[in-house]
């Protein structure tokens, strides 16, 4: 849906209930309205003690009737705007999955238990056997929404994030490190060629061990983009 504004010359009007005329003011110069401006007005229209004072005609047996005079001047379509909110001191969550028996894994995909992390569902999809480019060469790593649809239109969040496999025997971890927009377009990022297998299934870098491994996700949320 496009956004529009609205240019226009507006006159607010206290009806008068003695003399029958009205008490009025004008927006002057063309006021544009639009959805970050919804409204226009006048902070001082007329005094209180005028308005309550019955035998100035405006408020009558506790009535009282305003109105309005509406000129459109001009509208035009405009691009979508958006609400930027940044997280301040920002916390980041940590998930870790462990993966037993890893040589008998036989499907394309596999997912993690899904994590929160800012408000949302997350989960850490693995490819045993590569995707992409990385396909019969690399084991394939990638962070993903959970459950993107949930996410309003237009919304984005700014995270992050650092997808780790563990070494269990010198703490060495193998990691990637990103940033990224996540969308409910765009809910997938990761490294197709994450690290070799034949690099993973060495005995000595600990990566693979007793046939288990285990994935840490830790992800930051910065911000949250939401469409106006």
């Amino acid at each position: 849906m496009q956004d529009f504004i609205i240019t226009l010359s507006l006159c607010v009007l206290l009806a008068n209930h003695i003399v029958k005329f009205c008490c009025s003011d004008t927006v002057g110069g063309g006021k544009r309205f639009h959805r970050m401006k919804l409204e226009w007005g006048f902070d001082q229209f007329v005094a209180l003690k005028t308005f309550n004072d019955a035998s100035n005609g405006y408020l009558v047996d506790d009535t009282c009737v305003f109105g309005a005079e509406v000129f459109v001047c001009k509208e035009r379509s405009t691009h979508k705007g958006e609400c930027l909110s940044m997280v301040k001191d920002a916390i980041p969550y940590k998930h870790t999955w462990k993966i037993e028996n890893f040589s008998k894994l036989d499907a394309e995909c596999y997912d993690s238990n899904t994590f929160n992390a800012g408000d949302h569902k997350w989960k850490i999809q693995l490819y045993p056997k590569g995707k992409d480019s990385g396909t019969g060469s690399h084991l394939s790593l990638y962070l993903a929404l959970a459950d993107s649809t949930t996410l309003p239109p237009g919304s984005k969040i700014f995270a992050d994030f650092t997808l780790r496999i563990l070494d269990q025997i010198q703490a060495k971890h193998y990691y990637g490190r990103a940033n990224y927009w996540f969308s409910a377009s765009r809910k997938l990022r990761g490294w197709p060629r994450f690290v070799t297998h034949s690099y993973f299934n060495l005995p000595n870098v600990g990566l693979l061990v007793k046939g288990s491994c285990s994935v840490e996700a830790e992800v930051t949320i910065h911000g949250v983009a939401n469409a106006l």
